[in-house]
């Protein structure tokens, strides 16, 4: 039973590490999306995954991460895959991501006995509802940082993160091999797209197996998407589940074997006969409920007793709002800041 609630709580972090753990596809994405002048000191023949995680274990629902041992400018090094999949973004990564940065340096350290720290290249990727506009700097952080004396900056750590804000990108920003674009298609639709369109992402997703050379790659492939597209895309009904089986089969040369897959997954996620829309919408439902117990816990907690007006606006917001009132909370210095919040 465990198992199951964590694939439905966090079927993003098995997806991302499913994909990127391929070398091929990580690669892939490295060549295609670092920056030219970053990419010609990487040396990619080099690139070896290493195991375990650096985020903390209370965040471990809302980030994932992928560490990459590798040669920068001839001399050790780390591509570092800090993936973002909350469905709005995250004004504090830049110091999440500096924690798990010296946690790497602190483990280099004591395991080799080291007298230097390896270069380690931070790569964010988002792909929420809304668009990442907040600065990739740590400074951004700080207020009024360009207010401050050169001296006081020198002695203040700061850098900057490479962000890709899956979100905004186009399917000509979309670059890179069948797999790659696929699963950064995926990404991108996931929290955007109604059911009806992401049959098409279904579908494009199939298409990529004529890509692949071994079918048995591509079936594989097409297996971890679906598992995917089932437990954190928009609800499909079995008729437009049906829909999709069928034009698979008449349009693809692989298409019994697509079909075949489709139906193992579907039995094996416990939908035989297809998805109903209510299922979905009691998971949903489900969550949202923990959310608004939450909130009103934490608040009463807090500031005490809620009025009865914040409590009733705080049931009418949908799930993504209760999500980040959870996760402000914290920040709030009083009821007229919960009062703001709520657009009381």
């Amino acid at each position: 039973m465990k198992n199951s609630e964590t694939k439905i709580q966090n079927p993003h972090d098995k997806f991302f590490k499913e994909i990127f753990s391929n070398p091929l596809v990580a690669r892939d994405f490295i060549e295609n999306y670092l920056p030219e002048p970053i990419l010609k000191i990487v040396d990619l023949n080099e690139l070896e995954i290493q195991n375990g995680s650096h985020v903390d274990e209370e965040l471990s629902e809302l980030f994932s991460d992928m560490l990459f041992r590798t040669k920068i400018n001839q001399r050790d090094g780390y591509l570092y895959f800090l993936f973002e999949h909350k469905s709005y973004p995250d004004r504090m990564v830049a110091l999440q991501l500096l924690t798990y940065m010296v946690r790497i340096w602190n483990q280099k350290v004591n395991r080799e006995n080291d007298t230097h720290i390896p270069v380690i290249i931070p790569l964010v990727i988002y792909h929420g509802k809304t668009q990442w506009k907040i600065g990739p700097m740590l400074s951004d952080l700080i207020m009024d940082f360009d207010m401050l004396p050169e001296e006081v900056k020198q002695m203040t750590p700061d850098y900057r993160y490479q962000l890709y804000d899956l979100s905004q990108f186009s399917d000509e920003e979309i670059k890179g091999n069948a797999e790659l674009m696929i699963a950064l298609s995926i990404f991108r639709d996931v929290f955007k797209k109604t059911s009806q369109e992401f049959l098409e992402t279904i579908l494009k997703a199939a298409r990529a197996l004529d890509e692949l050379e071994e079918k048995e790659t591509g079936l594989q492939y097409f297996e971890t998407c679906m598992r995917y597209i089932l437990t954190s895309g928009p609800p499909l009904s079995k008729d437009q589940l049906n829909t999709v089986i069928k034009q698979l089969a008449v349009t693809y040369k692989k298409g019994s074997e697509v079909t075949m897959t489709l139906a193992e997954v579907l039995r094996e996620e416990g939908f035989e006969e297809g998805i109903e829309k209510g299922k979905k919408e009691g998971i949903e439902e489900g969550k949202k409920e923990l959310a608004i117990g939450l909130a009103i816990n934490r608040l009463t907690k807090r500031f005490g007793i809620m009025p009865s007006e914040y409590r009733e606006k705080i049931n009418t917001l949908d799930l993504n709002s209760l999500e980040m009132l959870n996760y402000e909370i914290d920040d709030l210095k009083s009821i007229e800041d919960v009062r703001k919040f709520l657009g009381i």
